[in-house]
């Protein structure tokens, strides 16, 4: 295993809207020693452990509900204005770290709500992005993973569509095409992050270029999922792990070219651990 060649991917590695909370976290952690966390400040377990052994407590909305006079972090998925709400009355002070592509999105569906248009929003059910931007609506906007959800001769004339910021974007035009060709107008906003959807292309030409893949990601991170298909898609020799320990030495041959990659939840540091484990076999 000695002449394995491994080679990490520049373009993975946490988005900005990631790398904005965690540096947010560490500088209230470094200060005063804890902080809550409304949810997993990034859908990554590894991450989420080191940052707790920080001092930072991940709490749920009902938790929220009983916590009086402390700081609580909001992460780059955004919250729903409940939340806010409930943060004037309980006395809690906000750090809001919500990425400034969903801020912008809230925005702009409830400028949509407001002028009484029906919205439609492509996204994943439960998820913590989507809630927020449901929130917008007094969660009267449709939300759909899948245009087999919708009942396409049932629906409204005429739809304002968004998508939640790390949909497919080829998926999102798809869905529009569809609805356009079932005679139904939509008011199309592509509000997909960039960073997000331009890694589909990077990871196609990355995948293509070893013998082998090692896609490293939590098991919790949807973006995860997506980009993990895209590289096993270009490269059948395409290994999903979430860290080091995971590492089978089965997968290599002798003289094996092997690429790291990840999700935008994924720390760089978390890929030079498997890179480690790697060159180690």
């Amino acid at each position: 295993m000695k002449n394995l060649q491994v080679q990490i991917d520049d373009h993975s590695g946490f988005c900005f809207g990631v790398v904005y909370a965690i540096e947010m976290a560490e500088e209230i952690l470094d200060e005063q020693g804890y902080l809550y966390c409304l949810g997993d400040i990034v859908h990554n377990d590894e991450e989420v452990n080191r940052l707790t052994r920080k001092g930072l407590k991940i709490i749920d909305h009902e938790e929220l509900s009983k916590l009086n006079n402390e700081k609580v972090l909001i992460r780059a998925h955004g919250e729903p204005p409940s939340t806010y709400e409930l943060a004037i009355n309980n006395n809690l002070t906000l750090i809001d770290a919500s990425c400034p592509v969903v801020l912008k999105l809230q925005n702009r569906i409830k400028n949509s709500f407001d002028k009484d248009e029906t919205i439609y929003i492509y996204g994943k059910h439960g998820h913590a992005e989507v809630i927020g931007l449901l929130g917008q609506t007094n969660n009267k906007a449709v939300v759909f993973q899948d245009i087999s959800e919708l009942d396409i001769p049932s629906l409204p004339k005429s739809i304002t569509l968004y998508s939640q910021t790390t949909k497919s974007t080829d998926k999102f035009y798809e869905i529009n095409e569809i609805l356009r060709q079932n005679g139904i107008t939509v008011n199309t906003n592509d509000t997909i992050c960039r960073q997000v959807s331009n890694r589909d292309k990077e990871l196609r030409d990355f995948a293509e270029k070893f013998d082998k893949i090692i896609f490293v990601s939590g098991t919790k991170s949807s973006n995860g999922k997506v980009l993990y298909n895209v590289c096993k898609e270009k490269n059948q020799h395409t290994y999903f792990v979430s860290n080091p320990d995971q590492i089978d030495t089965e997968w290599f041959d002798t003289n094996d070219t092997v690429g790291i990659c990840g999700a935008t939840s994924t720390p760089m540091w978390l890929m030079e651990q498997v890179k480690e484990r790697i060159l180690n076999l």
